[in-house]
């Protein structure tokens, strides 16, 4: 990440991670105005202790402000990416300007976040259709290496690794960078 700011222009003392935080989202009133009344009461009571502590992985700042999350996977499928878009749809509602990337090593995802050119990623049928239930959330995936996970071969198995090219990971200097240039 310290590499894509410094490509964007950014100066690296106005750069901080946090990969700790909890950021608190409260229970929303509309859904306290649907619960029987007994409850709605009981909540009220103590509504400040009503919260979920939401994060990612890493949390990006810019002069202590939260502008970027990373989840980071060895592999993602897609039942993995309705959690990553729940937690981001979660943070965005306090940090609505927040860019949300998905880091992952291999994809498990179908379609081409595997192939690793330098046309736009297209995605896949699948993956779209559940981005399409979180409108608030633009996700950017960011893939390592080529080539789809195949499930025989364990990641964390030596004789099943893959080669890290360098213009893999340039590219995804390049895909962050990208997105951190608004905050230079």
């Amino acid at each position: 990440m310290r590499l894509a700011w410094s490509k964007a222009g950014g100066d690296q003392e106005r750069l901080s991670f946090n990969d700790v935080s909890r950021h608190a989202v409260p229970i929303q009133g509309a859904y306290i105005s649907r619960l029987p009344e007994t409850v709605r009461a009981r909540i009220q009571t103590d509504r400040k202790a009503y919260i979920y502590n939401a994060h990612v992985d890493l949390h990006v700042f810019v002069d202590e402000e939260l502008v970027m999350g990373v989840e980071c996977k060895s592999y993602t499928e897609n039942a993995m990416i309705k959690r990553i878009l729940t937690d981001y749809t979660l943070l965005k509602g306090a940090h609505p300007d927040l860019v949300c990337t998905l880091l992952q090593l291999e994809s498990q995802l179908g379609g081409d976040y595997s192939s690793l050119s330098d046309k736009e990623t297209m995605g896949s049928c699948s993956t779209h259709t559940l981005m399409s239930f979180f409108p608030k959330v633009d996700l950017h995936v960011v893939t390592l290496l080529e080539g789809e996970r195949n499930i025989q071969k364990p990641v964390h198995k030596p004789e099943h690794f893959k080669k890290l090219k360098r213009k893999n990971l340039d590219r995804a200097i390049t895909r962050y960078s990208d997105l951190l240039r608004p905050f230079v």
